[in-house]
């Protein structure tokens, strides 16, 4: 018998349709019930409620208990990167279910990776960012430099706080629809709540879309400039 971490397993879970389906619904980073996990699955509630369990027992999702419900997110960030990079290289290959729309374009332009900013918008943020010298490649990941350190904190973002995160504080992640790399990690969740709070942009019920107001997209390109 082989030793060592059972990606065969892992493959087996994600792989399933009902199960790839049931994941790539919590990347909104919404918690969802059991009921509404089935609608998204395409699937009955018995044989929700079994791939549930299976992920749940696997580490993939954790359940949060309110009154009578039970909801159900990502377990952590880890899966969160482990399917949007699955997605990016699906992508990449060509391994699309769907011709795109017009929903598809705009979940290509802004949306939610589980939670920080993807699509053309949350690119352009990284390519800013690092053209202006505030995040520097290291190896296969990035790290903030000290100008970029006083460029978050002049938007408004406690560095100090987000740094005691037992996550990472900048972290690359391969976007799935523009196939190039946009900002993960605390800092890359710290700038997406910055927007909602600074009312740029809102997210769009019941879908991964994030909005941007014309004028919040136009201070968007010009703090984070080409």
């Amino acid at each position: 018998m082989k030793e060592g971490p059972d990606i065969a397993l892992l493959g087996s879970l994600i792989g399933n349709p009902a199960r790839a389906n049931i994941l790539i619904a919590l990347m909104s980073g919404k918690a969802l019930t059991a009921t509404e996990l089935a609608s998204e699955a395409g699937v009955t509630s018995q044989t929700t409620s079994s791939h549930l369990k299976k992920l749940e027992d696997a580490g993939l999702l954790k359940q949060r208990k309110q009154g009578r419900h039970r909801y159900f997110t990502l377990s952590d960030d880890d899966v969160g990167g482990v399917l949007e990079s699955m997605m990016g290289l699906a992508a990449k290959r060509g391994l699309v279910r769907t011709r795109t729309g017009p929903k598809d374009e705009a979940l290509r332009k802004a949306r939610v990776c589980y939670n920080h900013l993807a699509g053309d918008l949350g690119v352009k943020i990284y390519d800013s960012m690092i053209a202006s010298g505030y995040l520097i490649k290291v190896d296969d990941e990035v790290e903030l430099t000290n100008s970029g350190s006083t460029f978050v904190t002049k938007l408004g973002i406690n560095l100090t706080a987000i740094s005691k995160s037992r996550r990472p504080l900048c972290k690359s992640c391969l976007d799935w629809s523009s196939r190039r790399t946009h900002l993960a990690g605390s800092l890359g969740t710290a700038f997406l709540k910055q927007f909602y709070e600074l009312g740029w942009a809102k997210r769009i019920d019941g879908s991964r879309v994030v909005k941007f107001s014309i004028s919040g997209e136009k201070k968007l390109t010009q703090v984070f400039p080409s």
